[in-house]
């Protein structure tokens, strides 16, 4: 199949083009946000083909995935075709509901000439679709591989744009966490925080594997696949109670909690003891490999996508 999809969310965009099929990115002068084209810090395969809106016109295309109620317009502009009418058409959902629970609605709600697929069981629990079909299609990631040498005696975070998101991602518990055990912050726009900047995948992954412990401290996002590749890459994992990760981190992965104090506790324990951090992050990557398996979560979107393209 050929299959339109924009360059939204790059980890999870690095999953899905590993399948068999040819994958269209819109790409535009200056590759802003609806036109980023290939990753620049990801591998990708070839079958990932950068396209402009001309192109796209005359492109033939198999099915597109919708990401972001702007590229309902976007494939009707640049296709000439309609999501869902001309089309088919799937939603992507990769965010939790923002508001109040009674208004949770989803923008395409009431819609049955398309799929939303929700990226977590938490999402499609709190998302009000109405008549829309909906699926969860869980996370699948490429194996990073057991990197994990746990060799400085910190907690690695990574948080994209951590001031402009603020306490949904748990930025403002950062200080105290960080009172007791040394904390290094990685991802987009952390510098200013003196984190360490935006760094190629495999670059970050030897990095963060270099630490002892991982910390995600989201209070509101989906399931964010930082904590994944922390997992997949062996290492302990210490996380909020919300959202997804209660499901994703069982008893022996690591540490869930809704108190900043056991937390805390938590990160002190695994820094002081490098053996329970060794067996921790073994069993993080043990339940990683089998919940997220990147096979699982391609074949999971082959079907789907068999079942709405034909």
């Amino acid at each position: 199949m050929r299959i339109l999809l924009w360059h939204v969310h790059g980890s999870w965009t690095t999953g899905f083009v590993q399948g068999g099929h040819e994958y269209l990115l819109p790409v535009l002068p200056g590759r802003g946000a609806d036109g980023r084209g290939r990753a620049r810090t990801w591998e990708w395969p070839e079958s990932a083909i950068e396209m402009t809106p001309d192109d796209l016109a005359a492109a033939d295309i198999d099915a597109v995935l919708i990401q972001r109620p702007q590229e309902l317009e976007l494939t009707k502009e640049w296709t000439g075709r309609r999501p869902g009418r001309d089309l088919p058409a799937i939603y992507v959902e990769h965010n939790a509901p923002q508001g109040r629970i009674a208004e949770m609605r989803h923008p395409v709600a009431d819609r049955e000439d398309m799929t939303l697929v929700h990226v977590t069981h938490f999402n499609d629990l709190f998302w009000d679709a109405g008549s829309t079909p909906t699926e969860v299609i869980e996370h699948g990631v490429p194996d990073p591989g057991y990197r994990y040498t746990g060799e400085l005696a910190e907690a690695a975070v990574a948080i994209n744009e951590p001031v402009r998101r603020g306490r949904a991602t748990g930025t403002d518990l950062l200080p105290r966490l960080n009172h007791d055990v040394p904390l290094c912050l990685f991802g987009m726009g952390v510098a200013e925080l003196g984190g360490v900047e935006d760094l190629p995948q495999g670059r970050l992954h030897d990095e963060m594997a270099r630490r002892r412990a991982y910390l995600h401290p989201m209070r509101w996002t989906s399931l964010g696949l930082s904590l994944i590749e922390a997992m997949l890459l062996g290492m302990p994992v210490v996380a909020l109670a919300t959202t997804e990760a209660v499901e994703a981190v069982p008893p022996a992965a690591g540490t869930i909690s809704t108190k900043v104090d056991v937390l805390a506790a938590a990160l002190r324990e695994l820094i002081a003891d490098p053996d329970l951090a060794l067996a921790t992050g073994k069993e993080a990557r043990r339940v990683a490999c089998d919940r997220f398996a990147l096979r699982r979560f391609l074949d999971d979107w082959d079907r789907l996508l068999t079942e709405v393209a034909g």
